[in-house]
């Protein structure tokens, strides 16, 4: 009933559900960011045609275009970065390679351990010994 693997457990399960709690607070907070960009986005669109058009500022060309392309583009990169990129390179994308990167280091410390022991084998005494 009060073993110590049953707190093992807990703690495991506590961890994990941390983990899960901070990438959701991580997620909810870029795609927060994501809709601010986008409110501003509209309201700088509108500052922009509105000083361009009705304050006649720079009125011989329509430059208003060019700088909500390109913040439509800024804007479209953000999205990409928060729903497409985070959901292929995210904590679980992480957690694989590492994995990964850890079972090559541990294949080759054990091919290197099985070369160093076939090239200078121990005897059964000095096994005992050490």
């Amino acid at each position: 009933m009060f073993s110590k693997n049953k707190t093992k457990e807990l703690k495991e399960i506590d961890l994990d559900q941390h983990e899960l709690i901070e990438n959701a607070q991580s997620r909810i907070r870029q795609k927060r960011r994501l809709y601010y960009h986008f409110v501003f986005f509209l309201f700088g669109s509108v500052f922009m045609i509105i000083i361009n058009k009705v304050l006649k500022y720079g009125d011989q060309y329509n430059w208003f275009v060019w700088g909500i392309t390109l913040w439509a583009f800024i804007l479209l990169i953000h999205f990409i970065n928060v729903f497409v990129t985070s959901k292929f390179l995210g904590k679980e994308w992480e957690r694989e390679q590492r994995e990964k990167l850890i079972t090559k280091q541990k294949n080759r410390i054990a091919k290197l351990q099985q070369e160093v022991e076939k090239e200078f084998p121990m005897e059964e005494n000095q096994k005992n010994t050490l």
